[in-house]
């Protein structure tokens, strides 16, 4: 009995660690201008990810904020990526008409397969300068929430459900 409950401590312990020091999957993306984003060359950088659509008006009311943010921290990489991608130049337009000045992503498969699909619109995730996502949600933000996200040098990584 008693190696039997060592296990369980061990492997209890072991998981608690695990998620304690998870990083996110690593992700490779190209933006519109052809620029890959690769989260293992980002080290050292907060990164911002903002999933958003042309018809979500959320989105639509955060771009602006997000682009000042962006301006504002350039130390910060915040990438967007474009969900409705049927048809790229209307989605460059609409972009470049909001303020959308940071890299561009549109969405697909392989761009999926490496973020996820976000479960709502807009979706924000942030990943701390060792690569933890730390922030990963549904609904708007502003400059001032990433400012507070992005300033928490203490951010703990994101604990799986």
């Amino acid at each position: 009995m008693k190696i039997h409950t060592d296990a369980r401590a061990w492997l209890a312990a072991a998981l608690l660690a695990l998620a304690s020091t998870a990083h996110a999957a690593a992700f490779d993306l190209t933006d519109v201008q052809g620029r890959h984003h690769r989260l293992a060359d980002l080290r050292g950088h907060w990164v911002v990810v903002n999933f958003w659509a042309t018809w979500c008006v959320p989105c639509i009311q955060e771009i602006p904020e997000i682009g000042a943010f962006a301006r504002e921290h350039p130390e910060v990489v915040v990438i967007g990526v474009a969900t409705d991608s049927d048809d790229p130049a209307k989605v460059k337009r609409f972009a470049a008409k909001l303020g959308h000045t940071y890299p561009l992503v549109l969405s697909n498969d392989d761009v999926e397969k490496q973020l996820g699909r976000p479960a709502a619109l807009p979706t924000t995730k942030v990943y701390d300068p060792e690569g933890r996502l730390v922030y990963d949600r549904a609904g708007r933000v502003d400059r001032k929430s990433l400012e507070a996200i992005t300033r928490s040098r203490a951010a703990k990584p994101m604990q799986s459900a």
